[in-house]
Parts: structure tokens; sequence; C-alpha cells
């Protein structure tokens, strides 16, 4: 399985090359469509300024692919709006035309009308089915099938039952279609950071530095009554949101926590039995030492996997060497 890494800036990419990364997703927004559509409209839900989350300058893309061609470790382009309006698309197809000049040919898309304008304008790039997109099935993959589609990412909630089905039918239409494994259908699955209690297709949040992020806002989740008081419900939330945060003694020195806002390092086992061929490291926007160490440790996690006899034996392991003085208990995969 190979790691896929998010990128804020392009000063961050050979420190995470070195970090151990095999890949990268990153955001651009070209100033013109901020000026022109500003936060309601998003390019790829990340309409933030005031700190590295994505690209925004085209001289920023020429540096990249320049770094792309020394290191051959491919960067993906996000575009994760989960539409667009009708005179966008044109501006869009503009957008990807000129980055595939650079070199850029893979994109990230969560629009099921953006790869048909792409499919009728002749844009030959490679599609990556975001991780924004609703429900996966087999018969969802088997529609996207006419596209250029390469790699599918499951989002947040697909359960391992979910992901191993829809892997498994992809597989045996591959083999009856006479396509070899490593041609094949990728899949990709969050692994560390920002678990989210929404389904980014149902997140109608913006994401910009105009107002703070809904997935950060506290919650509780349950079952509501017409008796229930909710207002003590809510008098009660600050308590119940406190007592799901970390042990403080998990923290190194740094004030670090591998996983602290979402960890699937003890499913890895399960994820490669299922077909799962990339890992998501959630980032954008996160500390560079951090985002380094959480590298550092989702790579020290597959070498352990790689000698892994069973799954309890690398658990065992992980909780030893990545966490020995406790977790974040925010499972993606329970």
């Amino acid at each position: 399985m190979k790691i896929t890494a998010g990128l804020g800036s392009i000063d961050e990419y050979e420190r995470f090359v070195q970090a151990g990364a095999d890949e990268f997703f990153c955001g651009y927004v070209p100033f013109s469509w901020a000026e022109k559509y500003g936060t309601v409209m998003p390019l790829n839900r990340r309409e933030v300024l005031c700190y590295n989350v994505q690209l925004g300058a085209y001289s920023e893309l020429e540096i990249l692919s320049r770094m792309v061609k020394k290191y051959k470790k491919p960067v993906h382009l996000t575009f994760n709006s989960l539409y667009y309006l009708p005179k966008q698309y044109p501006e869009i197809g503009d957008i990807i035309e000129q980055c595939m000049k650079l070199g850029f040919r893979s994109y990230i898309i969560a629009d099921p009308a953006l790869f048909a304008y792409l499919k009728k304008r002749g844009i030959s790039c490679e599609i990556h089915l975001s991780g924004e997109t609703g429900e996966v099935n087999s018969e969802m993959v088997k529609m996207f099938r006419r596209f250029p589609l390469k790699r599918i990412i499951f989002h947040r909630k697909n359960t391992f039952q979910d992901m191993q089905s829809v892997i498994a039918a992809e597989r045996e239409e591959e083999k009856q279609a006479g396509i070899r494994p490593e041609e094949g259908m990728e899949f990709e699955a969050f692994v560390l950071n920002e678990m989210c209690q929404f389904t980014g297709a149902f997140c109608n949040s913006l994401h910009c530095d105009e107002m703070g992020y809904l997935c950060r806002v506290p919650y509780w989740m349950g079952t509501v009554r017409d008796d229930d008081v909710i207002p003590e419900k809510m008098r009660d939330l600050q308590a119940q949101v406190w007592e799901r945060e970390p042990d403080p003694s998990a923290y190194d020195d740094t004030d670090y926590l591998c996983g602290e806002t979402g960890c699937g390092l003890c499913a890895l086992y399960k994820m490669r039995q299922a077909g799962i061929t990339h890992l998501k490291l959630v980032g954008r926007g996160n500390y560079v030492d951090h985002m380094e160490k959480d590298i550092r440790n989702l790579r020290k996690a597959l070498d352990i996997l790689e000698t892994a006899e069973n799954e309890e034996g690398f658990q065992c392991t992980i909780k030893r060497t990545v966490f020995p003085y406790g977790c974040s208990g925010r499972c993606y995969y329970r």
C-alpha cells in the first residue's frame, strides 16, 4: 500500500518525500477564481487563504512540476466541489488543460457532471473519484467505468465489508476483461487525521477563512425523542466533548500525537486484506512538523505490516512502537 499525503504548499514537497510519502494531493485555486466567485462557489471546498492549504499561483505549479520530475513522486490536483454552475465547467476545463501542460495528469473529482464534461471536451486526464462523493458500491463503480477512472477513494464512512465487496467485484470484472492486476483500478481509503461526523457528499459546510468549520463544532450523537429535554443535553455537551479528549500523557514534548483527530493504523492489516492500494493521509493546513511525523509513523506501520504474522501481533507491535503512552481513541475503523 502506498502513502498519499496532503500537500499545503510547495515548500513541503521535498520534506515529505524524504519522510516517506509515495505521492501527494493538493488543491489549486487561481486567484482569478477566488476573486470572481469568492467562497460560496468553491473550486475544491478548501477556499482558505490565511494559511497553507492549497496553491494559488500558476508559478507555484510550475515549480512543483519541476520537483515532481526530479523526485518522481506524483501530485494529484483536487476539484472537490459536489457541483458547479454551468458557466464554470468551461473555466475548469481551461484550468485543467493549463495544469496538464505542466505534466499534472491526475485529478481528484467529486462531480460526475465534470467527468462527463471533460470527456465531451476531449480532455484525456486520469480521474480519481473523490472521497467527497456519496455512496460507493459495485454498481456505481461499473457506471463510472465509461470514464477514464483510475482510482476510487472511499469516503470516511465505508466499512471493511463495503470496501472488500466493491474491490472484489471490480477485480472479477477486470479478470473477465483480461486486465492485468497492475493495470486495474486503484482503491484508496482514509487512514490518518480529520475524522468527521459528516459524509462529504452530505456536508454543506464551507471551509474558508470567514467562519469556523462546522465539522469542528462540538456535537452529540443519539436518538432525539419528543420527550427529550434538548437544553439539558446541550448543557452537557461540552463535558461530553472533553470526555473524548485523549490522555495528555499520550502527547510528546512537541504536543504531537499520531492520529489525534482520526486514526486507522490498527486497521492496516484488514485494509490490506480488503485490497486497499493507497492510504490517504489528510493534512493540508496541518503543522508541517506534525505532518512529517505522521508520514514517518505511517511508513513505520507499513514496515511492521510487512513482517506481521497475524492481525493481533501487528496491532500489539503498533501500540508498543507508535503509541507507547496511549492513542487518541478516535478510530476510523472499529
